[in-house]
C-alpha cells in the first residue's frame, strides 16, 4: 500500500500547513465547517480544541495532551448519509469494533482515551465518537498500523486518521490522512487551537436520539435496524408489538423501587411485596431477560433501546396487575435513563445536564408509577455489604464499585429525575427498619 507522506515537523511545517489549507479550499470551493473536539482528562475535566486555518499561540495544556514526547493520533467515526437511526446504529457498531481492535495487538502500546467531535453550534446530530491515541515511544509502525486498521473499516464508512505534530515554535498542527484506493494520502493540515468550553456538554443534543429514548417508537426503530444481525431483536419487537399502546393504571398503587449496588434493593422489594400482598415485577421482565447479556455487549444505542422497550413490556403488565393488586416494580425507567446519562456524558459531575433538562423527563407514552423510591447507603455500609458479594453484575454495576466519580454521577442523575421524581430512602439501617420506613412512605402516598 502506497503512502504519500511528509517528513517530521521541521521549521517550514507552519508555512507548508497554511499552503495546504489554501490549496484544500481552492479544490473544494468552500472550506468545510471546522469541527471542535473534547477529550476527558485523568482528573475528569474536559479540554476542548478546534481546528483552524491560521496559526495561533502555544497552549501549554494542549501541547501536554497532544504534543511531544511521543506522538498522538485521533480517529473519529462519522455518520454515513441516510435517514432515521440507521446511520447512528452503523456508526456505533464501527466505533465498538475499532475500540476492540485498538485494545489488542500492537496498538496496545498506545494510551487510549475517548474523543468527541462536535459542530460549532452544538447542533443535534453532529456528534462523532472517536478515540485519542498517544504512543509514548513514537513507534515507527504506529501510523501504519492505524492506517491498516482504517482500511479494514472502509466497507462501512469513510474514516480518517489525524496525526498531531508540534513545530519549532511549539504550535500544534493536525495532519489528516485518508485512504484513496490503495494509497494513504494526506488530505488536510490545520492548526490546533484551544476552544472555549460550551455552555452544555456537547453530547447533549444527541443524547435523546442515541441513549435516552423519549417514546416507544424511537427505541423500537433502533432494534428494527438490528434485526439483520441480531435475530433476538425481532423477538423483542414481536413481544413489544403485542402490547397495547393505550393503557391505564388500575385502582391499586404502583411503586417503583430504584437503588444502586449494595442498597438491599432486591431483598427490600421482595419484603415490601409480601407485606402488601403485592405483585412484584422486574425491568427488564423475564420474557426478555434471557437476552440481557447479549444486548449488554452491544453498542450503547442498541443496549439502551433494549432496556427502554423492556420498560414498555413491564408497563403492559403493570396495567393488568394494578387492576387487582398493588404492584412493586424492581427498577423502571429512572434506572434505564440514569445509567445512560451517567455513562454517556463524559467528565465529572459538573458536566451532567442541568436540572430540568428534557433528558430527565418521564416518557410521554410510558405508564407512570404512583411513587418512586431511591435507596441509598453511606459509603462505610456500602463497603461492608460489598465484601464477599458474588452476584453477577452488569458492566455498569461493576463500574460503580471501582469508579467513585461514576457513582456520584449516577446518584446525582437519579436525584434530578422529574415527573415523577425519586423519594430518597436511607437504606443503611437494619432491614426491618428500612422496610418499615418504606411501608410508611407508601401508606402516606396512598392517602
Amino acid at each position: 500500500m502506497a503512502l504519500i507522506s511528509c517528513p517530521r515537523a521541521p521549521l517550514w511545517l507552519g508555512r507548508l500547513s497554511r499552503r495546504l489549507c489554501a490549496r484544500h479550499r481552492a479544490c473544494t470551493g468552500t472550506m468545510a465547517r471546522p469541527r471542535r473536539f473534547t477529550v476527558e482528562l485523568p482528573d475528569c475535566s474536559l479540554t476542548h480544541f478546534v481546528l483552524g486555518d491560521a496559526a495561533g499561540h502555544r497552549d501549554a495544556r494542549l501541547t501536554e495532551l497532544l504534543g511531544p514526547p511521543g506522538r498522538s493520533y485521533a480517529l473519529c467515526v462519522p455518520l454515513v448519509p441516510g435517514e432515521g437511526c440507521g446511520p447512528r446504529v452503523q456508526a456505533a457498531r464501527v466505533y465498538q469494533r475499532l475500540q476492540l481492535q485498538l485494545r489488542q495487538g500492537p496498538l496496545q502500546r498506545c494510551e487510549l482515551s475517548k474523543l468527541l467531535g462536535y459542530g460549532p453550534g452544538d447542533q443535534a446530530s453532529e456528534a462523532q465518537h472517536g478515540f485519542l491515541l498517544r504512543d509514548p515511544s513514537d513507534h515507527p509502525d504506529t501510523r501504519q498500523d492505524l492506517l491498516q486498521l482504517l482500511g479494514s473499516c472502509q466497507e462501512a464508512t469513510r474514516l480518517h486518521l489525524a496525526e498531531f505534530q508540534a513545530d519549532s515554535q511549539g504550535l500544534l498542527w493536525q495532519r489528516l490522512w485518508e485512504l484513496q484506493g490503495d494509497r494513504q494520502v494526506q488530505v488536510d493540515c490545520a492548526c490546533v487551537l484551544p476552544a472555549p468550553e460550551p455552555h452544555l456538554h456537547p453530547l447533549l443534543p444527541d443524547l435523546l436520539n442515541s441513549a435516552v429514548f423519549q417514546d416507544r417508537d424511537a427505541a423500537r426503530a433502533v432494534l428494527e435496524e438490528c434485526t439483520s444481525f441480531i435475530p433476538e431483536a425481532r423477538e423483542v419487537l414481536d413481544l413489544v408489538d403485542q402490547c397495547p399502546r393505550e393503557i391505564q393504571k388500575g385502582k391499586f398503587q404502583v411503586i417503583a423501587i430504584e437503588g444502586l449496588d449494595a442498597t438491599g434493593k432486591t431483598t427490600l422489594t421482595q419484603s415490601v411485596s409480601e407485606s402488601l400482598q403485592a405483585v412484584l415485577l422486574q425491568s427488564p421482565p423475564p420474557c426478555i431477560s434471557q437476552w440481557r447479556k447479549l444486548f449488554d455487549d452491544e453498542p450503547t444505542i442498541i443496549r439502551r433501546a433494549f432496556y427502554s422497550l423492556g420498560n414498555y413490556l413491564v408497563a403492559s403488565e403493570i396495567a393488568k396487575q394494578s387492576a387487582k393488586f398493588p404492584v412493586i416494580v424492581d427498577r423502571y425507567w429512572h434506572s434505564t435513563a440514569t445509567y445512560a446519562i451517567a455513562t454517556e456524558v463524559s467528565g465529572g459531575l459538573q458536566y451532567l445536564p442541568p436540572a430540568h433538562h428534557p433528558v430527565y423527563q418521564w416518557p410521554r407514552d410510558l405508564l407512570k408509577p404512583d411513587l418512586v423510591l431511591l435507596l441509598t447507603v453511606n459509603s462505610e455500609e456500602r463497603v461492608r455489604r460489598l465484601q464477599g458479594r458474588g452476584q453477577e453484575k452488569t458492566k455498569e454495576e461493576a463500574e460503580l464499585e471501582v469508579n467513585s466519580v461514576f457513582r456520584q454521577k449516577v446518584e446525582a442523575t437519579y436525584q434530578r429525575m422529574e415527573n415523577p421524581s425519586c423519594r430518597l430512602v436511607d437504606a443503611s439501617p437494619s432491614r426491618e427498619t428500612v422496610l418499615q420506613t418504606v411501608l410508611q412512605l407508601i401508606q402516606r402516598a396512598g392517602h
